[in-house]
């Protein structure tokens, strides 16, 4: 049996058609639906007996059209040897595989050169020469890799040419070799150009015999044995090369062991701030004053969660989920320490709400790594998806390491959120330690699709199959005075239901990056009264009387 707009080709080796696997349907009631589908990639992090830190952390995953066809592709990053940090056997390589549409995807790493020769963690989407093709930046372990996208379906990595290799890649005199889990694209002055902020986890070598146990079996370390290092600031100097601006803009003498980053502009003051979540540490809320950032989260209330304890905090998504015009932050952790929801007050800081939204009691039983904000059934409300699995590799009572991934349901106006598993379908697939999560409507029906990765096994695709979702609108944008991709834009959108805001960002989830238009769920509004859109460069651009289910292309008045 095949998909809705699935059709089987059978074609070249290179080629491959997406079977799907509907091992159980959805309960038809329910109102957010995905079906199972397969994709060939095994993610492959050389786990070893003596259980090295880095084998539980890969890996990433982006949506971007990478050869401007209309169509999201999907990439992977993959892990190496863990012993040499290489990639010494195919199996390893990282992975694009081309949207040729009606299901029919084409390995094409090889041709794009994208197959990587590290152990690779996550992606970042963003053109950073803003020439109208998405480039890529590979943040990995001792090593990353910028990927300039010279738009004829191929890359070329230019990460010694554009600079960043000299801070990047050799080894930090007091920290050591950096281990990059992710980064964002994010315009921290407003130039026009995007800059590269670098997540930094914390300091590790190899080891051939086991460090930790758990009842004398070994497993991986908590992240308190180790060092951590900070976060990277590279400014974009407009010619193709990056400055190391760590230490100015304030950021080196903060060192911690970062997870996850979102950009936001939480106190709509026209400047985007950074929201880094540490493993089993205090998180980072990074305000940017112009051309420094301070760092506040004691201060703004998101330093640590309701009950006061360091938690592994994972993935994020910086966004605005109760449609106030002012950005929450979601993120997710291991069993047993919830996954935390930080409402902005509006006053410069936040308060958490995970109990009274009724997200405290039935997240404490999973362990997430990704998570991401997107409006799955179209009713204008951005539900929380999140892809779960545990650290360690070992079952304990009540902790599973392999978990289904869950969407959590928007409620709406009550503030709560309902959480559906097998009533979503995710139970089609077998449970995994599921990782990285990206986001994009793959077969162009107006519904949020989403692809996983998990460690040792097959990738996923989850196709949106909510048969009751809503109206639509999707706003494609295009930067002229601002960067090109509009990051950081935010955009407010007002039907005869009211008003919702998004912004656009590519940083998504847990080392992973979604580049596609910003999405709206219009639920039975056949149109937009009201598009306005900021853009970083301060230019506010109206639009009126949108019709729902289109893309909107928007490119950026000169003034």
């Amino acid at each position: 049996m095949l998909l809705p707009g699935l059709a089987r080709r059978i074609t070249a080796a290179s080629l491959f058609s997406i079977g799907a696997v509907l091992l159980e349907a959805a309960s038809p009631s329910s109102p957010i639906r995905f079906e199972f589908v397969k994709i060939p990639f095994r993610l492959e992090n050389s786990e070893t007996p003596a259980r090295n830190a880095p084998e539980t952390m890969p890996g990433g995953a982006a949506i971007f059209d990478y050869n401007g066809d209309g169509r999201p592709d999907i990439f992977f990053t993959n892990g190496a040897n863990v012993a040499t940090l290489k990639k010494d056997s195919p199996k390893y390589r990282n992975r694009l595989f081309r949207n040729d549409g009606k299901g029919v995807f084409t390995d094409v790493t090889e041709a794009a050169g994208l197959a990587g020769s590290g152990y690779d963690m996550g992606a970042a989407v963003g053109d950073y020469d803003n020439d109208g093709h998405p480039d890529l930046f590979v943040a990995g372990l001792h090593h990353s890799t910028l990927y300039h996208n010279n738009g004829d379906g191929t890359f070329t990595d230019v990460t010694v040419k554009s600079g960043l290799d000299a801070s990047l890649n050799r080894p930090d005199p007091e920290f050591g070799p950096y281990w990059a889990i992710t980064a964002v694209w994010v315009d921290v002055n407003n130039d026009g150009l995007l800059d590269l902020f670098v997540v930094n986890y914390m300091q590790w070598e190899y080891s051939d015999k086991p460090l930790c146990a758990i009842g004398g079996v070994a497993d991986y370390c908590s992240p308190k044995f180790y060092k951590g290092q900070p976060n990277q600031l590279f400014l974009n100097k407009g010619d193709g090369t990056f400055q190391d601006v760590s230490k100015e803009w304030g950021l080196r003498a903060h060192v911690g062991k970062g997870m996850g980053v979102g950009m936001a502009d939480y106190d709509l003051d026209g400047r985007p701030d950074l929201f880094v979540t540490n493993d089993a540490s205090y998180n980072s809320l990074f305000h940017n004053l112009g051309g420094k950032f301070e760092e506040v989260a004691f201060e703004t209330g998101v330093a640590l969660t309701e009950d006061g304890s360091f938690i592994s905090g994972m993935g994020l998504d910086f966004r605005d989920f109760n449609n106030d015009g002012y950005p929450d932050i979601a993120f997710v952790a291991l069993n047993n320490q919830t996954f935390p929801l930080f409402q902005n007050t509006g006053k410069g800081d936040f308060r958490e709400v995970t109990t009274e939204s009724g997200m405290r009691d039935p997240s404490r039983q999973m362990s997430g790594f990704g998570v991401a904000l997107y409006d799955f059934d179209n009713d204008g409300w951005k539900d929380l998806f999140v892809s779960r699995g545990h650290v360690e590799s070992l079952n304990q009572p009540g902790q599973p390491v392999d978990q289904s991934n869950t969407v959590f349901r928007n409620l709406g106006t009550s503030g709560k959120w309902a959480p559906l598993t097998e009533e979503a379908g995710f139970t089609s697939a077998p449970p995994a330690r599921h990782r990285g999560c990206a986001f994009g409507d793959l077969d162009g029906d107006g519904r949020v699709d989403v692809v996983v990765s998990a460690l040792g096994q097959d990738a996923e695709i989850w196709m949106n199959r909510s048969e009751k979702s809503g109206h639509w609108l999707d706003v494609a944008l295009q930067g002229t005075k601002s960067n090109r991709d509009g990051i950081g834009a935010r955009i407010k959108l007002v039907t005869k239901s009211g008003a919702q805001y998004n912004h656009m960002t590519t940083s998504v989830g847990y080392a992973s990056s979604s580049d596609g238009p910003v999405h709206f769920g219009l639920g039975s509004e056949t149109r937009a009264d009201l598009v306005e859109i900021h853009w970083p460069s301060g230019i506010v651009q109206t639009l009126q009387n949108v019709s729902a289910d289109q893309i909107l292309k928007v490119i950026e008045p000169t003034r």
